[in-house]
């Protein structure tokens, strides 16, 4: 039995403990933030954050998260109250097919968390690992600088 605190709720699951954290996100918890793209830590799809710090969870294992904080999409805001870079979206309309958007998300609220007064050239930087087929990136860099000006 694992346990590990997810959108601030403490969760146990009876998982093996070599189980890639996103399979345990969406099958056992029924997040579906997250996406499984690539499986390989390319494409970002999949990314959360663990201990406030953004990782993809395709390549994490359920045992490497036990006792640790994990927030996922769900977690970062709420429909009612929703995080600035996830209402930035919503304005700039970031969101194409929206495979890539939990990663792009999840990646931006992790910069403009660690980066106070990001600039775009380490917007684009910090995105690089973050794919979307679709071509939003230049909407996607103006929700991160948006919602970064707002104090996300």
């Amino acid at each position: 039995m694992a346990r590990l605190t997810v959108n601030g709720r403490g969760v146990e699951v009876d998982v093996d403990p070599s189980t890639p954290l996103i399979y345990v996100l969406r099958n056992d918890l029924a997040l579906n933030g997250p996406k499984l793209g690539c499986g390989r830590a390319q494409c970002g799809a999949c990314t959360v954050h663990l201990d406030g710090q953004a990782i993809r969870s395709c390549q994490l294992s359920l045992g490497e998260a036990e006792g640790r904080q994990v927030t996922t999409l769900e977690g970062l805001g709420t429909p009612g109250h929703p995080h600035p870079l996830q209402e930035a979206f919503l304005v700039e309309q970031a969101a194409q097919c929206g495979y890539c958007t939990n990663g792009m998300i999840m990646q931006g609220a992790a910069l403009i968390q660690d980066h106070p007064g990001i600039t775009e050239a380490e917007v684009l930087e910090g995105m690089r690992g973050n794919l979307c087929r679709c071509g939003t990136q230049p909407r996607v860099v103006r929700a991160v600088m948006s919602a970064a000006r707002k104090g996300a």
